[in-house]
C-alpha cells in the first residue's frame, strides 16, 4: 500500500494493518490527551507522528503498545490484527503482541552497568527460559545474532563497553540492535532523536529508514523535529490538542499548514535550520 493511499483510506482490514486505532480517547484529570483519534497504519509503512508539546503523540504511541490504557467506551486498538485495548481494558494477550514490536525510547532504556553486548542480548529474553537470561547463558546463535546486529548499526567496536560510558547516539543504535535481536516485526520509536546531537540524530533516522526499506519493518516514530519527519517519513500524522489535524504525505506539509498545527512553537519545530 502506498503512503498516500494509506493516508486517505478508511481504517483498513486487520489482516493488512500494523496498527488499527478507532475512536481512541485518553483523559488525564481535566485534560483530554487524545480525543476520538482514529488512525490506520499498514504493515511496511514508515509514519511520523508530529505535533506541538502536549498534542498527544506520545500518549497515542504508548496506547498502541498497551503501556498506557485508554478511556472506556467504544475506542479500540489492534496491532497485527490482535486486540491490544478495547473499552478501556488492556487485553490479556498484550505481552505476546508487544513481543513483536521493537520499542525505542528517548532515554534509550539500556542498563548502564551492563556492557552494550549484554544489553543487546536482552532482546532474546522473550524466547528463552528466564533462568538462562539471568545467568547469561545465551545460545551461541543468539550471540552471533547480537554481534551481527551491533555491526549493522555501526557500534560493534563498543560491544564490551559499559552502556553508560557510551554517547547517546551509540546507546540509541544499541537499542535498535536489541530490537533486531528480539526479531521485531515493527519499530515504535518515541522521540528517539530528541536527546541526540544532529549528526547522531541523522544516523539513527537513517537506520530506521533502512529497516523500513530494506527489511520491510513498519516504523511509527514520534518526532518534534518537523524537518526530520518530512525528510525521512513518507507519511505524517499530525495531532493538535488530542485530535488528528493532518494525515497524509509528508510533501503536503506546507508552511501555512505547519503554522496552523504548531502555532507559537512553529520555529522551534525545525531542528536543522537552528543547528
Amino acid at each position: 500500500m502506498s503512503s498516500s493511499a494509506a493516508a486517505t483510506a478508511a481504517p483498513g482490514s486487520l489482516a493488512t494493518s500494523l496498527v488499527l486505532a478507532r475512536d481512541v480517547s485518553k483523559t488525564f484529570g481535566q485534560r483530554k490527551a487524545l480525543d476520538g483519534v482514529s488512525v490506520s497504519v499498514a504493515c511496511g509503512e514508515m509514519v511520523a507522528l508530529i505535533g506541538p508539546s502536549g498534542s498527544g503523540k506520545s500518549t497515542l504511541l504508548r496506547s498502541i503498545t498497551g503501556l498506557q490504557s485508554i478511556d472506556g467506551g467504544k475506542g479500540t486498538i489492534s496491532v497485527f490484527g490482535q486486540t491490544v485495548q478495547s473499552n478501556g481494558r488492556v487485553a490479556g494477550t498484550v505481552r505476546a503482541t508487544r513481543s513483536r514490536l521493537g520499542m525505542i525510547f528517548q532515554q534509550f532504556n539500556l542498563v548502564g552497568r551492563l556492557s552494550l553486548f549484554s544489553n543487546v542480548m536482552l532482546g532474546a529474553l522473550g524466547r528463552l527460559p528466564g533462568w538462562r537470561g539471568a545467568l547469561g547463558l545465551w545460545p551461541s546463535a543468539d550471540k552471533t545474532r547480537a554481534m551481527q546486529a551491533l555491526h549493522r548499526v555501526g557500534v560493534s567496536d563498543y560491544a564490551a563497553q559499559r552502556a553508560n560510558t557510551l554517547s547517546g547516539g551509540q546507546q540509541q543504535r544499541g537499542a535498535i540492535a536489541r530490537a533486531l535481536v528480539q526479531g521485531a516485526e515493527a519499530i515504535l520509536a518515541d522521540e528517539p532523536v530528541a536527546s541526540l546531537d544532529p549528526v547522531s540524530a541523522r544516523k539513527v533516522m537513517e537506520l530506521l529508514v533502512e529497516l523500513n526499506k530494506r527489511d520491510g519493518l513498519g516504523v511509527i516514530v514520534t518526532l518534534h523535529q518537523v524537518d526530520y519527519a518530512i525528510r525521512y517519513c513518507d507519511r505524517v500524522v499530525a495531532l493538535k490538542a488530542g485530535k488528528v489535524v493532518y494525515d497524509g504525505p509528508s510533501t503536503g506539509l506546507d508552511t501555512a499548514r505547519l503554522i496552523d498545527i504548531y502555532g507559537p512553537e512553529f520555529e522551534d519545530a525545525f531542528w536543522e535550520t537552528k543547528a
